[in-house]
């Protein structure tokens, strides 16, 4: 049995050699994976399904979509969780790419453990502006109203809402845009887990902890970049192993 989890490739036509580095993995290592869980902001950016018909953004999705299916039609078991990037990612896109979308948090049971799979940001709480933002952006009346906007307009509206996280960012101490700490003690303890998988932060690394007075680990994955990609591994019964590896030989 493998066990394979990623995050945060932020897929985008700009940047060929992380999609081109992602079609290899599935060809090299997913293929042969019992089940591939991919833990939000997949795409850079996603304003809803309907993408997938606009000229200039339908290629890159359509491309990753049918090798997605191919891999789900050779028995390997998607699952997708919304990031902050791509949190307008729906049922189209999932039935097309032969996956299974999951809430988020969600608890799985993998090698006989359970474990909490997030995408990261709601354990961020330190960053009180983008805590208020999260929350409007995940109300159904927002996204509806983003949704009945036309896709041209809706392609604006993310362009400006990635520059002003990036201006926000360069302007936040490194503290503020990691986890809090305390909130990921509690959302474990409230979930009843002592390991937790989760990515956003770009910070790969792996924490011990004590939750309920016993250790606990949390393993954040990394982003995807050019010449890098980040998994952890879960070999049958043994302990998941956090990674990064070339995307091109």
């Amino acid at each position: 049995m493998t066990t394979l989890l990623i995050s945060d490739l932020h897929l985008h036509a700009d940047a060929p050699e992380i999609t081109e580095g992602f079609l290899a993995y599935l060809d090299e290592h997913a293929r042969h994976a019992d089940a591939l869980y991919i833990l939000g902001d997949f795409f850079d950016a996603w304003i809803g399904d309907d993408i997938l018909d606009h000229p200039g953004m339908a290629p890159l999705a359509q491309r990753v979509i049918v090798a997605l299916r191919e891999i789900s039609a050779g028995g390997t078991r998607l699952y997708l969780m919304h990031g902050n990037r791509d949190f307008l990612l729906g049922e189209r896109f999932a039935t097309a790419a032969g996956l299974t979308l999951l809430a988020e948090p969600t608890v799985v049971e993998l090698a006989g453990e359970r474990v909490l799979l997030m995408h990261g940001d709601s354990l961020c709480t330190r960053d009180t502006a983008y805590q208020a933002f999260r929350e409007q952006a995940r109300s159904p009346q927002w996204q509806a109203q983003v949704l009945a906007m036309p896709l041209d307009q809706r392609l604006e509206l993310a362009k400006r809402l990635r520059l002003q996280s990036g201006e926000a960012t360069s302007n936040k101490a490194d503290d503020i845009m990691d986890v809090t700490p305390d909130e990921v003690v509690k959302t474990m303890t409230e979930h009843g887990v002592q390991r937790l998988i989760h990515g956003h932060t770009h910070r790969p690394a792996e924490h011990r902890l004590e939750v309920n007075g016993h250790p606990a680990t949390r393993l954040v994955l990394g982003d995807w970049r050019p010449n890098q990609g980040w998994e952890v591994r879960i070999e049958d019964d043994q302990r998941p192993r956090l990674r990064d590896f070339p995307l091109h030989d």
